[in-house]
């Protein structure tokens, strides 16, 4: 430790560590339930034109996955939304916990995992594009990931310049 680094550093307490930690897995799974709902809507309303096997079972499916992924939102979302809000209480409080380690791990994670996303989308956007395929079902859900992944990079990216400037 410096001396001339005065500020006392809180420790990280098991709540603080469990509560970034779920913050963090409601996040990736209200984003993942998502997405899934949203290719699922997709690969309904933009049929694959290749698809022989006919709509029946495939439907069927489809719609399952749907609500699995639903509930999933439903339950995760708003946890995630008062697991960060009560986060957000308590850095306004004790300010010091906005630079708790595991904080710091979890939303850079968050950020490197979420800028991988976004390259492998565009490396895959740009490979279609040079093959000359045009296929709206793969565009749509490119899409989708890219809204998806570039939200949550964003939210974080504001977030660390919020707390750098101590706000």
């Amino acid at each position: 430790m410096n001396i001339m680094d005065t500020r006392i550093r809180p420790r990280v307490t098991p709540q603080d560590f469990f509560l970034h930690l779920f913050s963090m897995i409601a996040l990736y799974v209200s984003a993942a339930s998502f997405l899934t709902i949203v290719f699922q809507m997709i690969n309904i309303y933009i049929p694959d034109a290749l698809d022989y096997h006919g709509y029946t079972g495939e439907a069927q499916e489809k719609i399952r996955l749907i609500r699995s992924a639903l509930a999933s939102l439903i339950i995760l979302f708003p946890a995630f939304f008062g697991s960060t809000w009560y986060l957000n209480r308590m850095y306004v409080r004790i300010p010091e916990k906005q630079h708790l380690w595991i904080r710091k791990w979890l939303v850079y994670f968050t950020l490197f995992v979420a800028s991988f996303i976004l390259l492998g989308d565009l490396v895959a956007l740009v490979n279609s594009m040079l093959n000359g395929e045009v296929r709206m079902r793969f565009y749509a859900k490119t899409a989708g990931v890219f809204f998806v992944a570039g939200s949550i990079f964003w939210y974080y990216v504001c977030d660390i310049r919020r707390m750098r400037s101590g706000k």
